[in-house]
């Protein structure tokens, strides 16, 4: 499998991450995104017309999207973390995929926008960003009142690795994961995970910091 990547590009890292805690060895070759403007080469465009970074390619098959690239790779090598046969797994799974765009969206526009010098309304993008990780902080609460760590399953999923990169640099768009205990925790029980591989900004140790503690709300 080739994938063309770019190092400080979190949906490549997605890929990254998943093929090194699956088992599957990839191919990489880089591409100069920034300063460059490789990936809207009319090379690369023949591969991805929406000039856009990730590029999968096995074979024939050529894939552009992150999420599709997550769910070939974990068909190819470890479809536990599909979520098995359960309907309602299933569909939380693509629930979380959805969202995960919107964190590419939102966190991943203001890390563009103060780190990247990218184009964009960096208020409006923090504030839109907040409401993720508010909703992300609420979900992941009650997945702990039950008992478990990740978004799906008792388990990690394709879901964790969609949406974990943007969340984990979140900090990059100046928004602080301070305030969200329950995701600290949950990217923590990721960076665990057997093969967990680093990016520029996301570390194996959560900045040297104390583990979280969230007081779980009582149940009646």
């Amino acid at each position: 499998m080739i994938l063309y990547d770019y190092i400080l590009s979190p949906d490549a890292y997605k890929i990254r991450l998943m093929a090194a805690l699956v088992g599957v060895k990839l191919e990489l070759r880089a591409v100069d995104v920034h300063p460059g403007r490789e990936h809207e080469s009319e090379a690369l465009r023949a591969l991805n017309p929406a000039g856009s970074i990730p590029i999968l390619i096995d074979g024939d098959l050529i894939l552009t999207e992150s999420a599709a690239m997550l769910v070939c790779l974990a068909r190819l090598a470890a479809p536990a973390w599909l979520g098995g046969n359960d309907v309602a797994d299933a569909a939380r799974i693509q629930q979380w995929l959805a969202f995960s765009l919107r964190l590419t969206d939102h966190l991943g526009g203001a890390r563009a926008t103060e780190m990247l010098v990218e184009p964009g309304d960096l208020p409006a993008l923090q504030a839109a960003g907040t409401i993720d990780l508010r909703e992300l902080e609420a979900a992941l609460t009650e997945r702990r009142i039950i008992g478990q760590t990740f978004l799906v399953a008792d388990r990690p999923t394709i879901a964790d690795i969609a949406c974990f990169p943007y969340v984990a640099l979140a900090p990059d768009g100046g928004l602080s994961l301070d305030p969200y205990p329950s995701i600290r925790l949950w990217m923590r029980a990721i960076r665990m995970l057997p093969g967990f591989i680093e990016m520029p900004g996301i570390h194996r140790l959560h900045e040297l910091k104390p583990e979280p503690v969230s007081q779980l709300p009582e149940t009646v």
